[in-house]
C-alpha cells in the first residue's frame, strides 16, 4: 500500500529560509538605507508598512473652505478641512499675506477647540454663594442678562455732571471682547454699548 503522505525535502527547506532571510534584511532600515535612495534614512527607508499605507486627513477630505484663526489679534489664515460635514483637519493658509501657511501652537490646535468633547455646549449658572453650577436654556440666560445690564444702567446713570455739563452716560457697565469676535461682531458690540451710554469699551485683543 502507497502511503499518501508527502515527503518534505530538505532543498524546499533551504529554499523557504533563503527567501525568509533575504525578505527581513530587505525589509531592515539600515539596508534600505545603504542600498536604495534615501541615504539619510529620512524618508521611504524609515518607513513601516503600516507607515505606507497611512494618508492624510486633508487628502481624504470633501472640500476646504477658507477662514481666519480665532485666537488673537493677529489674524493668521487657515485652511478647514472638511469630510461628511465634519471638521478633520486645520492647517495654515499659504495664500494668506498675514502667516503664509504659518501657525502658533495655538492656531495649530484649532482643531481641538472645534471637536474637543469638553467644549462647553450649554450655559453654566453659579447663584451668588452657590456651589454648584446649574444648566440654563439660552432664552432664560439672554433674559437674565437684559435684565442686569437694564437695572445696572438705572442705578449708575448720570445726565450730568457737577457743574451741569451733560454727560448721558453710565460707568455700570462696560465690555471686554475676545479675540474669537470677528470685526462685524464687534462692530455691533460697539455699536450696542455705545446706544445704552457705555464709554468703557475695549478688547483683549489689544490689551
Amino acid at each position: 500500500m502507497r502511503s499518501t503522505r508527502q515527503v518534505r525535502r530538505p532543498w524546499c527547506w533551504a529554499r523557504v529560509v533563503i527567501v525568509g532571510v533575504r525578505t527581513w534584511i530587505e525589509g531592515w532600515p539600515v539596508y534600505r538605507q545603504l542600498t536604495g535612495t534615501d541615504p539619510l534614512g529620512r524618508g521611504t527607508a524609515a518607513q513601516s508598512p503600516k507607515s505606507k499605507t497611512l494618508t492624510a486627513r486633508t487628502e481624504t477630505a470633501d472640500k476646504v473652505a477658507k477662514s481666519v484663526c480665532p485666537y488673537c489679534a493677529v489674524g493668521c489664515g487657515q485652511r478647514i478641512f472638511v469630510k461628511d460635514e465634519k471638521i478633520v483637519q486645520i492647517e495654515g493658509d499659504p495664500d494668506s499675506p498675514v502667516s503664509r501657511g504659518r501657525l502658533c501652537p495655538k492656531g495649530s490646535a484649532s482643531l481641538s477647540l472645534v471637536t474637543s468633547d469638553r467644549r462647553q455646549q450649554k450655559v453654566l449658572y453659579r447663584r451668588p454663594y452657590a456651589k454648584d453650577w446649574e444648566e440654563l436654556d439660552l432664552e432664560t440666560a439672554m433674559d437674565m442678562i437684559a435684565d442686569r445690564v437694564l437695572a445696572a444702567r438705572d442705578a449708575t446713570w448720570q445726565d450730568h455732571d457737577g457743574d451741569g455739563h451733560p454727560l448721558n452716560r453710565t460707568l455700570g457697565i462696560s465690555s471686554l471682547g475676545g479675540a474669537t469676535l470677528d470685526n462685524e461682531e464687534n462692530y455691533l458690540i460697539k455699536k450696542l454699548f455705545t446706544a445704552i451710554g457705555a464709554i468703557q469699551i475695549e478688547n483683549q485683543a489689544r490689551i
